[in-house]
């Protein structure tokens, strides 16, 4: 079994289910896709990157199949499946099945199917190659894809919007390797020459709970642990409850069990992450209603629930409260779902991070309005300023969309006075590009693509003003961190590490203690989430997997350079 999980971390969570359940049933994993039985291209469809970069996953997938094993099946599962599960079988004749975001924990009996598909297609030398050649087949199926979404017949809910970001945002493939000792997988009996098997469920359904086979894809040190699915949020820009469905929590007394075997497994950092994890709870409620969106019918939700209730608040209560050193990070939580309660338990729960993720996506009235944010702008003033207040020290991260139609120059300055008035610790910025087939797409006011991008150009350079001010303000004091491993040569020269160094040398520093620690180690501190944000930068050897205290001696554009720190 072969397995290529592309997207977001709660794709990441699905990849790990299915292999959990593939073990289980008796699967080899390899990382050498050439020689794998069967092949899976776990997809993402959330931005008009990620989307393409899912097609010519599956595309290259099938090629390489013919070149060298043309007896090998291949799945296409994830979010392309649930939003196109029509026609994708049509699209794409080489693919032996697809599935959807229900059927992960059955993959195994997916891939036994598949498997028979393919041996049979293959023994009557059914034709799945394609005819034009790859680039050409790539844009013609983008294309195509492209036309359904515009053609499309789409309930109210489903003409929400969507958002494509930078071009960065689509690259995010994770090839899986686990070794395993298990057998390959078994065909079932023999199957009659036919079309892709299709196994997607129109509106998903399921979450999945301790109980569920995983294997976990990211280091020892730290997982991420999803406490809900879907969403029920009315953003313009976004799709995710087309195809991930509902929210829909899982029960609190589950996820405390998850947690309890990661930390007995060394894990240090529990990574929360749902669609809006503000919202973890208010599903459970008896006789809930979907539409309380906005802040004020939040808070009346929350306030009329009973003593006992379920919230991200008691989740992370009894999170904080179990035993071990450990770090508990909130991620994906939306303005206007925040609660006193929330920041006063971040405050009292010491396991917390001291960091947020809140995307807040614009600060002007009008923008807000038309991106349908549910939120002001005196809202979100202060809400930040009670966060913080409530929690001193605490990080803030956000991210910003530029761009949108109707954003005039003066909502895009206004943008950037926000920025520059509020610091935010951790930024990033978006330029907005139309879709025919969303309600933005067919808004008054659309903006050429060279003003959206020199706009993000803009913002960003406020931002790296910013960011370069905050780690300057980090330089002389003590950080806890959580050690990753050594740092490879494309990481320190992505974070300039070297122009830091040579700087060094301008100052007086000697040539052997500017070299002598040629090697880094990587780190986090309670600012830098996963694979997001920044990182800390060590010199000398310290145990990784494990937290240390390290005293900061510089900083490149993002990033602080640090070395243990002597304990007095």
């Amino acid at each position: 079994m072969g397995l290529i999980s592309l997207g977001c971390a709660k794709n990441l969570v699905d990849a790990e289910i299915m292999l959990g359940a593939l073990l289980k049933d008796g699967c080899e994993i390899t990382n050498d896709a050439a020689q794998a039985d069967v092949v899976i291209v776990n997809t993402c469809s959330f931005i008009d990157t990620a989307q393409e970069e899912s097609v010519d996953t599956i595309l290259e997938s099938a090629a390489l199949r013919e070149a060298k094993n043309r007896g090998q099946g291949l799945i296409v599962s994830g979010c392309l499946p649930q939003r196109f599960r029509e026609e994708l079988p049509t699209l794409f004749p080489e693919v032996d099945a697809f599935m959807g975001i229900d059927q992960v924990a059955q993959v195994a009996d997916i891939v036994k199917q598949a498997m028979a598909r393919r041996r049979d297609n293959t023994n009557n030398q059914t034709p799945n190659t394609r005819k034009t050649p790859g680039s050409k087949a790539r844009a013609a199926l983008a294309g195509r894809l492209a036309e359904l979404e515009t053609g499309a017949a789409l309930s109210e809910h489903a003409k929400s919007e969507r958002l494509r970001g930078s071009e960065e945002f689509g690259k995010t493939r994770t090839v899986v390797a686990v070794p395993s000792a298990h057998k390959s997988p078994r065909t079932t009996e023999s199957h009659a020459a036919s079309g892709p098997l299709l196994n997607v469920n129109a509106r998903p359904s399921y979450i999945p709970d301790y109980a569920t086979p995983r294997f976990r894809l990211t280091p020892r040190h730290f997982a991420y642990v999803k406490i809900a699915e879907g969403c029920n949020h009315p953003c313009s820009f976004c799709i995710i409850p087309r195809m991930r469905g509902s929210h829909r929590s899982r029960l609190q007394r589950d996820i405390v069990a998850e947690a309890k075997a990661l930390l007995a497994d060394g894990v240090k950092e529990l990574n929360l992450i749902s669609q809006d994890s503000t919202y973890y709870g208010l599903d459970l409620r008896a006789n809930h209603s979907r539409a309380i969106s906005s802040p004020e019918k939040f808070a009346a939700a929350t306030k009329s629930l009973a003593a006992e209730a379920t919230t991200i608040c008691t989740l992370m209560r009894e999170l904080n409260a179990l035993p071990g050193d450990f770090w508990i990070r909130l991620l994906y939580t939306h303005p206007a779902h925040w609660t006193d309660e929330l920041i006063q338990t971040i405050a009292a729960c010491p396991k917390v991070a001291r960091y947020v993720d809140i995307p807040l996506q614009h600060i002007h009235e009008n923008m807000l309005e038309r991106m349908r944010r549910e939120t002001s702008r005196q809202y979100i003033v202060d809400l930040l300023k009670r966060i913080r207040t409530g929690v001193p020290g605490i990080a803030l991260r956000t991210t910003f969309i530029v761009g949108f139609p109707g954003e005039t120059d003066a909502c895009f300055e206004d943008l950037l006075g926000f920025i520059q008035e509020t610091r935010f610790e951790r930024l990033g910025v978006f330029a907005y590009s139309k879709e025919e087939d969303t309600r933005a797409g067919a808004m008054a006011g659309q903006i050429p693509e060279k003003v959206k991008h020199r706009r993000r150009e803009r913002a960003m350079q406020v931002q790296h003003e910013v960011a370069a001010q905050v780690a300057e303000s980090f330089v002389g004091h003590t950080l806890r961190v959580l050690v990753e491993g050594e740092a490879t040569a494309s990481e320190l020269e992505a974070a300039k590490v070297s122009s830091w160094e040579h700087g060094l040398i301008r100052e007086g520093e000697t040539r052997g203690a500017r070299l002598g620690a040629s090697k880094y180690l990587v780190a986090r501190s309670e600012a830098d989430a996963p694979d997001i944000d920044g990182r800390v930068y060590i010199r000398e050897r310290l145990p990784i997997g494990e937290f240390a205290r390290v005293r900061i001696i510089g900083h490149t554009d993002y990033d602080l350079i640090a070395k243990p720190a002597i304990e007095e």
